[in-house]
């Protein structure tokens, strides 16, 4: 006598209806995958910004003599634009005039960014300088360097606001911190 039979595969309709669910999965977590690298790499370039300029503040401190940051498209000199997506440069500034000379040591250099993103000074601040002291000078107050993807979607626009007195503050989009709003 013969028992059941054992059948191995798939249904078409089996088939199909795993292809459906995946589809359908897909065209969920697709965007969302793609919004979870833009926001990675965004907060990546703002945080370098940011740690750099840290790093200024506090050479300048610990050298007690100015030290500038700026941007720098050939990571020699300050090429005097505020797009900082450019990449920037940050060195020892004895004489405060915000020019990499001859004999200012390059302490730090960022490249150039790869990609579209566009991240602008708002009042047009090419270079941020640290007296001895710590504090920004020649900068207006309130200075918001802002970060865009190139969609320039508000959801993915980041902003970094430095103060007269050194203070430095990553922001999102809309939010106010000390006077600042992320614009």
């Amino acid at each position: 006598m013969i028992t059941g039979i054992h059948r191995n595969g798939f249904t078409l309709l089996e088939l199909l209806t795993v292809i459906a669910v995946v589809g359908i999965l897909t065209a969920i977590g697709v965007p969302s995958y793609r919004y979870v690298i833009d926001s990675s790499r965004m907060a990546a370039e703002i945080n370098a910004l940011l740690g750099d300029l840290q790093f200024t503040r506090a050479e300048a401190v610990k050298e007690g003599q100015t030290v500038t940051a700026c941007v720098s498209a050939d990571t020699v000199r300050c090429a005097g634009n505020a797009a900082w997506s450019s990449g920037w440069i940050v060195f020892s500034d004895p004489n405060a005039n915000a020019q990499a000379d001859a004999g200012e040591s390059v302490l730090r250099v960022q490249k150039t960014f790869v990609g579209t993103d566009s991240f602008i000074a708002s009042n047009g601040v090419s270079a941020i300088t640290f007296n001895r002291e710590g504090f920004a000078t020649a900068i207006p107050n309130g200075t918001l360097i802002t970060l865009r993807d190139a969609t320039a979607s508000t959801s993915r626009t980041r902003c970094l606001a430095i103060t007269l007195v050194g203070l430095m503050t990553s922001q999102l989009y809309g939010t106010t911190t000390n006077g600042v709003t992320c614009t």
